[in-house]
């Protein structure tokens, strides 16, 4: 056999082993989502990335976390997440494609980055197992657990889980913890506009989590509110 033909078979060896590795770890992601379908995850990633760099600064830091089900959720809460973060969460399957061509519409017009087009279940698929860092690898692996997460779980279940783990502040994640946090109540006490504000906080927790009020997030907070009647959850 030619040196040319050993290294061509080896290439197809690579590549057969690399694909496997590929599709493991691929059952590794979708073994979760199904498991979390009837059971609530611990931490995250996006937790443990979190925990590691507060702990950095403070060996003892730890992270403000409860679980709360779905139901004891203020719908005032969900609606504003829904109005605030995604629209079309019911309609979409996953990827909004409407709110990307306006986000890259924006971002053009402007010149730099200044919205994004995630989704929630997007989101939530970044939170769950990403880092937060930024790749176009990183990016094809969110919508593939994207796809995962609409296929295995409904929009109710996508939105409860979102609401328990996502940041609202620096180490303060889901909705309880930043209900109590912020305005000492439970999450299922929520009126509109605790709830419209602290959607408001959503695209940077810690630094509007810090500054609670100012230009932006008070308009922002008005424009969550004005939407929330019409906003349906599931």
């Amino acid at each position: 056999m030619t040196v040319g033909r050993r290294g061509f078979r080896w290439g197809w060896r690579l590549l057969l082993l690399a694909l496997l590795v590929l599709a493991g770890v691929q059952l590794w992601f979708f073994a979760h989502i199904a498991y979390w379908k009837f059971q609530n995850p611990g931490p995250t990633a996006f937790m443990d990335h979190e925990l590691a760099r507060l702990r950095a600064k403070d060996p003892k830091a730890t992270l403000r976390q409860q679980w709360t089900p779905y139901e004891r959720i203020s719908n005032n809460l969900k609606r504003a997440v829904i109005a605030a973060e995604d629209a079309r969460f019911n309609e979409h399957e996953g990827v909004d494609w409407q709110a990307v061509e306006k986000a890259y519409e924006e971002n053009m017009r402007r010149g730099r980055p200044v919205k994004g087009g995630s989704t929630i279940s997007q989101q939530l698929a970044k939170n769950l197992f990403l880092s937060p860092e930024r790749s176009y690898l990183r990016k094809a692996q969110e919508l593939i657990i994207t796809g995962m997460l609409e296929f295995a779980w409904d929009k109710r279940r996508i939105l409860e889980v979102y609401l328990n783990v996502a940041e609202w502040g620096d180490g303060v994640f889901g909705a309880e913890a930043a209900a109590r946090h912020y305005y000492g109540v439970s999450a299922a006490q929520v009126d509109a506009e605790q709830a419209a504000r602290l959607a408001a906080f959503l695209p940077s927790p810690k630094r509007y989590g810090r500054l609670r009020s100012g230009p932006f997030l008070d308009r922002r907070t008005e424009h969550i509110l004005r939407y929330m009647p019409v906003t349906q959850v599931p």
